[in-house]
C-alpha cells in the first residue's frame, strides 16, 4: 500500500510540473509546445540511421495545421503530420540527418504552422563518428 502511495504522489508530483510548463508557455502566446528548442543526437556512428523523433502538443484551443518544415540544409530531411492537429493532441515531426557525413554537427529546422507562436526555430546537433573502415580507407 505504501509504494503504491508513493508511486502515486510522485506521478502527480511529475505531472504537475509538465502541466505548469504547458501553463506558462500557454501564458506567453504559444499554441504549439515543444518541450526542448535543441534535440541531440548524441554520438550516432557514420552510415547509422539518423532518424530523430521531435514531439509536440496542440496547446491552444483550435486545431493547428502545420504547413511546412524546413531546415537550414539538404542534409536534414523533415516529416511532418499533414492531418490537424486538434487541441490537447500531440504530433511528431521526424528529422533524418544524412549520417554519411562524420562530424560534429548543428542544423536549423524552422516549424512554419497555423499556431499563433509560429514559425518555430528548433536546433539539432550531435556528431557523426566515422567507422573505422574509412578511416582505413583515408590513411591509404
Amino acid at each position: 500500500m505504501k509504494r503504491i502511495l508513493i508511486s502515486l504522489v510522485g506521478f502527480l508530483l511529475i505531472s504537475s510540473c509538465v502541466s505548469k510548463t504547458e501553463q506558462k508557455a500557454k501564458s506567453a502566446g504559444q499554441e504549439i509546445w515543444f518541450s526542448e528548442s535543441t534535440y541531440n543526437y548524441g554520438e550516432i556512428e557514420q552510415g547509422s540511421d539518423g532518424l530523430y523523433t521531435i514531439d509536440f502538443k496542440n496547446i491552444g484551443e483550435e486545431a493547428i495545421v502545420i504547413n511546412r518544415v524546413r531546415s537550414s540544409c539538404g542534409c536534414t530531411v523533415p516529416s511532418w503530420p499533414r492531418k490537424p492537429i486538434e487541441p490537447g493532441a500531440t504530433g511528431e515531426i521526424k528529422v533524418k540527418y544524412n549520417t554519411e557525413l562524420t562530424g560534429s554537427f548543428m542544423k536549423s529546422v524552422t516549424v512554419y504552422s497555423t499556431a499563433e507562436n509560429s514559425p518555430v526555430k528548433l536546433t539539432i546537433r550531435g556528431k557523426v563518428l566515422p567507422t573505422e573502415t574509412s578511416e582505413n580507407e583515408e590513411e591509404q
